[in-house]
């Protein structure tokens, strides 16, 4: 039986930052207030882009550094609570058609909030693992913008927009270890956005009492969050027989440093292990754990065989965990102009401006 593996990892942020002074402009917080209690200094806001041309960006680079080409992506399947669309089409869909991907392509959606992406992993595993395909495309996309009260300090400072994408493919080797994922429905209305669904249909009302937006009750979510990630990544260790100190990289969701922090003392990583970019993009939910990766990645940290622990937690409840070694090839052979990559100019997130 075939194994799956990430062979590729990229991802887009906006060109525009929204820093904390900005902010302070908008709402009744302060800098120092943000800072302390999240660890987020800025976010990127998407302005003229919506989720999909997010997505677009970030797979059309996954695509080039996986040394595939086009023709070879069989499934895009896109996590996103921010889609282009309430129904249809999917996301993915437009994804597709923008990057002339295969006529034909398996493309959807999932909904997992935070947990979007491993939910991706699990799916792309199992397509891969079993025959059905051979090259599946997954992002994490997500302009949190446009569901975020600017007048609501209590949300709007958390949120950014970006996108992550990887490419997971059959290989022999730096496989998908394992995977977790779990959910509770019981406790919903903690981390939700109400509005525009079956439950309250858009209507002038709707829009008056913003349901329309995301709606949080922090403290709650905050004390479930640590209690049910530290539960998760001691459960996927136990049972591959690992300890922290066998794991290269620990990539958190990068919800809140508060949590990433109580999560990463309970377990004993160290600094050094755990990847940190909360302070610089803010939460952008299922593109969030893709843009971390890439982060380490393109900063020459992860490289070929790797071994890495992602962990989140999000709205529904959803939450899980992943073990893999990182398959793709490292940064730097990119970079000196291998053939796996064929784009020329793309180098990344922080230097590309489609604006």
């Amino acid at each position: 039986m075939p194994k799956a593996s990430l062979i590729s990892i990229a991802a887009y942020a906006p060109s525009k930052i929204l820093t904390n002074a900005d902010l302070e402009k908008m709402v009744e917080t302060s800098d120092e207030w943000i800072i302390k209690r999240t660890g987020i200094k800025e976010r990127r806001i998407a302005q003229n882009e919506i989720t999909s041309d997010l997505g677009t960006k970030a797979g059309e680079l996954a695509i080039a550094r996986s040394g595939l080409k086009k023709s070879d992506i069989d499934a895009v399947i896109c996590a996103t609570i921010s889609p282009d669309h309430l129904c249809m089409p999917s996301t993915a869909c437009k994804i597709s058609a923008n990057l002339e991907l295969n006529f034909g392509i398996t493309a959807f959606d999932i909904s997992a909030a935070c947990t979007g992406f491993i939910y991706l992993l699990q799916l792309a595993k199992a397509l891969v693992e079993s025959g059905a395909k051979r090259n599946v495309l997954i992002i994490g996309a997500e302009k949190l913008s446009s569901v975020v009260d600017f007048t609501d300090r209590s949300t709007c400072v958390l949120f950014g927009d970006g996108a992550g994408a990887a490419v997971i493919s059959a290989s022999d080797e730096n496989e998908i270890l394992d995977i977790h994922t779990a959910s509770d429905g019981t406790q919903s209305e903690l981390l939700i956005t109400p509005g525009c669904g079956s439950a309250y249909p858009a209507s002038p009302e709707m829009l008056e009492k913003k349901l329309n937006f995301l709606k949080m009750a922090g403290n709650e979510v905050f004390k479930i969050a640590v209690q049910t990630l530290t539960k998760s990544v001691i459960e996927i260790l136990e049972k591959n027989r690992l300890n922290s100190y066998d794991i290269d990289f620990f990539i958190p969701h990068q919800a809140n440093i508060r949590i990433i922090e109580a999560v990463k003392q309970r377990l004993n990583f160290k600094d050094e292990q755990c990847v940190l970019t909360v302070q610089k993009y803010g939460n952008t939910s299922s593109a969030s754990i893709p843009m971390a990766i890439n982060d380490a990645y393109e900063a020459g940290r992860i490289k070929t065989g790797s071994v890495l622990l992602l962990d989140a937690f999000g709205g529904g409840f959803t939450w899980g965990s992943a073990l893999l070694k990182f398959g793709g090839k490292n940064f730097s052979e990119i970079c000196m102009g291998t053939p796996y990559f064929n784009i020329s100019g793309l180098k990344s997130i922080t230097s590309i401006s489609y604006n």
